[in-house]
């Protein structure tokens, strides 16, 4: 749904009212004031804190920020003296009169009607509180705000031993790393499947494996059912009959479209969230709206949903302010990407566009690729692997997303592949994009370039790949060859695969011939690439091959907590 108000706004408005601080309602009342030094400018904040490190809360739970000033960004005496901008703290803004082009606010002198020329929306988000019994215990904590992080802060340095956290997004994943960093017994909660459900399952193994070896107990595919409160500790009682004792329980099962008052005004929403146009403009005349309150169209998908990060909610922000002093000139908003990092103990996990669920129920074709290649060269100290995902479409190649999970050098490749993305760029043009290289930093061919070339030749017809979670059909209908060495035959393999090492493959091609009876080879290996190398060598000899992508390493992955019985060792 899209529209255009039936009439403009002044060019230049002399009232601005802002409602909302924080990512995209200061970023909104920032750019105003650079662009119009005349305009009156007032930004309405409920609570107390109207510019504060949101995305910093969990360092300060954890201890690693360890002034909670450091948290505020601005305030209200700062932002006059710099901006001339009329913050008002603790104004509740409860409906708009867009005719009268009023605001009512509820403020701690009374209500009032507040005029306005230009209306900005940024109310933001609010926590998802399920309906379980016993979550309004004193001992549940969202971590949304300051005082959301200052009490937890407070709880564990008042004793508190053992925690819970309800969720695994990004916020439940940062509370859990943040409350074992401070010593306490930590489980974590995951309705989903496995934690960080944006993540492709492959990726989020690996993270699961991190939380574990920090100590936290990860419980996913399972609700919470209810939270017994005790005198002393409460109980958290999970749908599998699992009971874990807390002195602090952390909820971050998911947020809303803080709305409520503004969709009882008469502003369209789709599920709870604020339709806009490009330019951020609402249903009411002079009223636009930003950040996690409104509803985006995905780039890829076309799924319509909010997207609660703050680079996206600063940037249309100071599009929308824009769109207000200069409409004229200004761009539209982009569609957000959904481009998201998050650290979990020594691994970092980031990802950018669509994941396999996505693209799945939008019905794209697509083909994955998995690399394991070094952040920088192998020969200089400290390598690391950068486990690569790439999800390209099948029809031409154009890059749909791409998630990565490793110690150092995620944050670099998953940014080159959102840019790619942003571009419109086929995953061919990944081969030559001149990135830097030095030994320190990366390799002659980055790990951007090699998804390029591995892109290229499954395109072409170079490469063709199976997947580790279609094992159970392509088990039963082809010969399983395992190209790796015999040790590490010996140390772990499929069950049922036969080992000859690639270098030995053309010498015995024949034992691969017997052994295959007519039917297709899948060949594997411990990454991908010795696979691909084997599968070149039989498809050239008459064979019907597929090399499994990203070997071994994605199968355990993929396979996870499963992978002890679908793995043999010798």
């Amino acid at each position: 749904m899209t529209f255009e108000n039936t009439t403009n706004p002044p060019a230049r408005p002399a009232r601005i009212v802002v409602v909302g601080g924080v990512a995209g309602g200061m970023s909104c009342a920032a750019r105003a004031r650079r662009l119009d030094e005349s305009a009156e400018i007032i930004v309405l904040e409920r609570g107390e804190y109207v510019s504060f490190a949101n995305c910093g809360l969990p360092y300060y739970v954890g201890g690693e920020i360890t002034d909670r000033r450091a948290l505020l960004v601005q305030t209200p005496q700062s932002l006059k003296a710099s901006l001339n901008l009329d913050v008002r703290i603790h104004h509740d803004v409860t409906g708009i009169n867009a005719t009268a082009h009023q605001v009512t606010v509820e403020t701690p002198a009374g209500v009032q009607q507040i005029d306005y020329d230009a209306l900005v929306l940024s109310p933001g988000a609010i926590a998802f509180r399920p309906s379980i019994e016993g979550i309004d215990s004193p001992r549940v904590r969202t971590l949304r705000t300051v005082d959301d992080a200052i009490a937890l802060r407070t709880g564990v340095e008042a004793g508190a031993k053992r925690a819970v956290v309800l969720g695994a997004g990004f916020i439940g994943l940062e509370a859990a790393e943040a409350l074992a960093h401070q010593g306490l017994q930590t489980a974590l909660v995951e309705l989903a499947d496995h934690v960080l459900p944006p993540l492709d399952s492959e990726q989020a193994s690996l993270v699961t494996d991190e939380l574990r070896r920090l100590g936290i107990a990860v419980h996913s595919g399972v609700a919470a059912t209810q939270i017994v409160q005790g005198p002393d500790y409460d109980t958290v009682v999970l749908a599998d009959g699992s009971r874990i004792e807390a002195d602090l329980i952390v909820l971050s099962v998911g947020v809303r479209p803080d709305t409520a008052a503004f969709e009882a005004s008469g502003i369209a929403c789709e599920r709870g969230a604020i339709i806009t146009d490009s330019h951020g403009r609402t249903s009411l005349d002079g009223v636009w709206a930003v950040g996690d309150a409104t509803i985006s169209t995905d780039p890829i998908t076309g799924a319509r949903r909010p997207v609660a990060l703050a680079g996206p909610a600063n940037r249309a922000g100071r599009l929308v302010a824009d769109a207000i002093v200069r409409p004229g000139s200004a761009r539209p908003l982009a569609k957000p990407l959904g481009t998201a990092i998050v650290r979990a103990g020594k691994l970092t996990a980031a990802m950018t566009g669509a994941n396999r669920a996505s693209l799945d129920a939008a019905g794209i074709g697509y083909d994955t690729l998995h690399l394991h290649p070094g952040q920088h060269a192998g020969y200089f100290p400290g390598a690391t692997q950068i486990h690569l995902s790439v999800h390209v479409r099948s029809s031409d190649g154009l890059i749909l997303g791409a998630q990565a999970v490793g110690a150092d050098g995620v944050d670099k490749r998953i940014d080159v592949l959102a840019t790619a993305i942003r571009a419109g760029m086929s995953v061919t043009d990944l081969i030559d994009l001149d990135l830097s290289y030095s030994p320190p930093y990366g390799q002659a061919k980055d790990p951007v370039n090699l998804a390029g070339m591995v892109g290229e030749n499954v395109l072409n017809g170079t490469l063709r790949l199976w997947y580790a979670s279609d094992l159970d059909e392509v088990a039963a209908q082809a010969l399983l060859l395992d190209v790796r060495s015999a040790r590490e035959y010996a140390g772990g393999h499929l069950a049922g695969a036969i080992n000859i090492p690639h270098t030995q493959l053309r010498e015995r091609l024949d034992e691969v011939r017997q052994a295959a009876g007519g039917r297709p080879v899948r060949v594997i290996c411990h990454s991908g690439v010795r696979s691909a190398i084997a599968h070149r060598i039989l498809t050239q000899s008459g064979f019907d091959s597929a090399s499994l992508s990203g070997g071994m390493l994605t199968a355990q992955a993929t396979f996870g907590d499963d992978a002890a019985s679908l793995i043999i060792k010798d």
